[in-house]
């Protein structure tokens, strides 16, 4: 079954198909990616500064689970910016492996861009000459749900519990978010560069908007630019098991064109 889904943070609206399948493993699948329409000259200091950074991220994987770099250079159009994130229950290894995985798929999806983004089920990479980093962003950038269900009241009072459980803070302003209530989970997480203020902020927003959206679907995945929250219903797709690992699998048909930038400045 295919579902065609917007992301919205584009000139003109760009309209995406997905198409669910099985995956081999659910850190790797792909969930989102796009590029700067603006390319580079192959040899030139920026495509230095590209391939510096990129392996910098892949290096400060295998260290921990969220880093930015920024690589200066004597002309601010050379200055390049980027950060990676992953699923704060991964270890080290699965993280340094998503994260290599996701490098590789941005250098061929995004070949000689100036700037790119990938979404992958287990982690997120970006870079840009346009610095991006601590910038809280709540753009809309990809909503999915499943088929609707017929939940009775308590089913779906249980399935905003866990969703308002998740945006809402307890004090303790974790990134990395999980819950659950019988048959009912969720994860929901927020980019690192972010204040504990501006986390909370787009976690709340996110959460809002995919109750609104999803209604009584079996399951939901909102993505903003800075945050996003998933969650299921058993035989939905799961988030269960050791860490609560997604086992979400999407797989985009290709992007062609995206106009200017992936993320509104």
């Amino acid at each position: 079954m295919s579902k065609t889904f917007t992301m919205a943070p584009l000139i003109s609206l760009l309209t995406i198909t997905l198409l669910t399948t099985p995956a081999i493993s659910s850190v790797d699948s792909f969930v989102y990616g796009g590029c700067s329409q603006i390319k580079y000259t192959p040899g030139s200091p920026y495509e230095s500064n590209v391939n510096s950074l990129l392996t910098s991220l892949v290096n400060s994987a295998t260290l921990t689970v969220y880093n930015n770099f920024t690589i200066k250079s004597p002309t601010s159009q050379d200055t390049l910016y980027g950060l990676f994130q992953c699923r704060g229950d991964l270890s080290n290894v699965d993280c340094a492996s998503c994260v290599a995985r996701a490098v590789s798929q941005l250098g061929t999806l995004c070949l000689d861009s100036s700037g790119g983004a990938l979404q992958l089920d287990g982690c997120f990479v970006k870079y840009d000459n346009t610095t991006f980093l601590g910038v809280e962003d709540k753009t809309e950038v990809l909503k999915k749900c499943g088929p609707l269900i017929a939940y009775d009241s308590d089913g779906l009072n249980r399935r905003d519990g866990v969703l308002d459980y998740l945006g809402t803070s307890d004090g303790s302003c974790k990134p990395f978010r999980v819950g659950g209530s019988g048959d009912v989970s969720a994860v929901a997480q927020c980019v690192q560069d972010l204040s504990a203020s501006e986390c909370q902020d787009c976690l709340s927003e996110v959460v809002g908007r995919l109750k609104t959206y999803c209604g009584a679907a079996a399951s939901g995945d909102f993505y903003l630019a800075k945050c996003y929250v998933r969650f299921s219903k058993a035989g939905a797709h799961s988030y269960g098991g050791n860490g609560l690992i997604a086992a979400v699998a999407l797989l985009i048909l290709f992007i062609t064109f995206l106009k200017k930038r992936l993320w509104k400045r």
